[in-house]
């Protein structure tokens, strides 16, 4: 192999044949927009729609400045900043690869305790949109309720010091309170997480929050400040030593680089205090209503993984389009998101559930992305409450099917147990693991152990047609094993006939 180009400002005009760069001067850029969470979601989706605004000549006063709030981005920071900020994008599409290196991003604040340069760092009144990827179970909500958690530790100590906050949101109030008395006015809170209403959520967690030790603040921020809801898409696999040497095979040095799907979908509501980039014009979508959108996907794509995932980890089956692959898990996809979830999502303009459903088979079974059953299946105790459990709830209103459901449910709880059916361990794979797979160990003899969790089921447990099908499904699963229940399940055409089957 020909040595290595390393990646940064000064090379990218000697990058190999074929790697798009960006067309636009960076040294010229201005930040506009501070993120927070700068993992490769954010990379190869925002900063890329950014970066090709950029390419347009546009949007040159909107650069991205990145942040992160926890111990491990420092480490992700030092990556960045050592090549200038840039990434090299992947795409690995059924037809083949591509590379491109995106430029969108000029700076990451130092992480600190206290986030004191985070906080300067949003004060600044050149920053008009604060944006977040910090995971579905990163809000501080009850799982159950929704509400805004102000018990957890982390909040507690941000309302008792808030100019030395721990949290993501008890920085952005102190970067408002000082914009506030300086006359900056507001700026935009713009969730990228994987949340029906995730706009909502954060201005609940902010707004919450500020109530706590601010009232009056609170009162200027829910009036002044915007927190569009947005759905965001596109199948992002963690970078590992694979990532890594793809890159290289390619002639880049990058130590960061981002793999990704030939597919992306960005839909937010056109609701921005302090201005915002044309990202519409290089095909993100404005709307008034993104809530159909944030329904479609989040319950067919992001709960169809979840399905995936987990039945792929008691198999042994390590990818997703693996999964994917396996008749009988493939079986189960396709029939619980036919029956089970299709009937409780609204079609948006140019796209019905059943076409959806196609699309996204489609999308998870390309072979040139090696997504995990382990990333996927990583924190189901905020994936499922956020991805499954409102259908679920919805269809028991309704008086619908929830057998399909129940049993994905019992698999999220055979495979929390900790080993395969190859009788290989499944290593710790959420925050709350160990009270997980207690209550998993507990339900392989008395099922209804698993749904005492009552900060993830709530109520579901009283729910008899839930309780019952789920009882059935775990009981079936630890007696004759995974693929004997999705076979029992996929074979029948009805409640009864399940039953009978199995």
């Amino acid at each position: 192999m020909d040595e290595l180009i390393p990646l940064n400002n000064a090379n990218l005009g000697h990058l190999p044949d074929g790697v798009r760069v960006p067309s636009y001067d960076r040294s010229a850029l201005s930040a506009g927009i501070v993120h927070i969470g700068l993992g490769n979601f954010h990379r190869g989706h925002q900063a890329w729609y950014l970066h090709r605004l950029m390419d347009l000549g546009l949007a040159q006063n909107w650069a991205i400045v990145g942040a992160g709030v926890r111990a491990p981005d420092a480490a992700q920071r030092e990556r960045l900043l050592g090549q200038d900020c840039l990434t090299t994008l992947i795409e690995l599409g059924p037809a083949g690869t591509s590379a491109e290196v995106v430029g969108s991003m000029i700076d990451f604040v130092p992480v600190e305790a206290d986030n004191r340069s985070l906080i300067e760092a949003m004060a600044k009144p050149s920053t008009r949109i604060v944006a977040l990827t910090v995971t579905e179970g990163g809000y501080f909500t009850d799982p159950v309720t929704g509400a805004f958690d102000e018990n957890h530790p982390d909040i507690q100590h941000d309302a008792a010091n808030p100019q030395s906050p721990v949290t993501a949101y008890g920085a952005m109030i102190e970067a408002l309170r000082q914009r506030r008395a300086a006359g900056h006015g507001p700026f935009t809170g713009l969730s990228c997480d994987n949340l029906q209403g995730n706009g909502v959520i954060l201005r609940q967690t902010v707004v919450g929050l500020a109530r706590l030790t601010d009232p009056d603040l609170a009162d200027w921020i829910d009036t002044h400040c915007t927190f569009p809801n947005s759905m965001v898409d596109c199948i992002v696999p963690a970078t590992g030593p694979a990532e890594l040497e793809l890159v290289r095979s390619l002639g880049i040095d990058d130590a960061a680089p981002v793999t990704h799907e030939n597919f992306r979908q960005w839909v937010i509501e056109d609701r921005f205090c302090a201005g915002r980039p044309d990202w519409d014009k290089v095909g993100a979508t404005f709307t008034d209503d993104v809530h159909d959108f944030e329904a479609m996907k989040i319950r067919l794509l992001n709960g169809g993984h979840q399905i995936l995932a987990n039945a792929g980890e008691i198999l042994g089956i390590e990818t997703i389009s693996d999964a994917m692959a396996h008749p009988d898990i493939n079986a189960l996809f396709h029939k619980v998101q036919a029956t089970d979830v299709a009937p409780h999502v609204a079609p948006v303009p140019g796209m019905a559930p059943d076409s959806y459903i196609a699309l996204i088979e489609t999308r998870f079974a390309n072979p040139a992305i090696v997504d995990t059953t382990r990333r996927v299946a990583f924190d189901g105790s905020s994936r499922h409450t956020g991805f499954i459990l409102p259908t679920l709830r919805d269809a028991l209103a309704a008086g619908q099917s929830v057998e399909g459901l129940a049993l994905v449910e019992a698999l999220w709880a055979r495979m929390c147990e900790g080993t395969r059916e190859n009788g290989s361990v499944i290593a710790p794979n959420d925050p709350v693991w160990d009270e997980l797979q207690a209550a998993a160990r507990a339900a392989r003899t008395t099922p209804t152990a698993w749904l005492d969790q009552s900060g993830i089921y709530g109520d579901l447990k009283s729910a008899a047609p839930f309780a019952e099908a789920f009882c059935h499904w775990l009981t079936m699963i630890w007696a004759d094993g995974a693929v004997a229940a999705m076979q029992a399940y996929t074979a029948a055409h009805s409640v009864e006939q399940a039953r009978k089957f199995s």
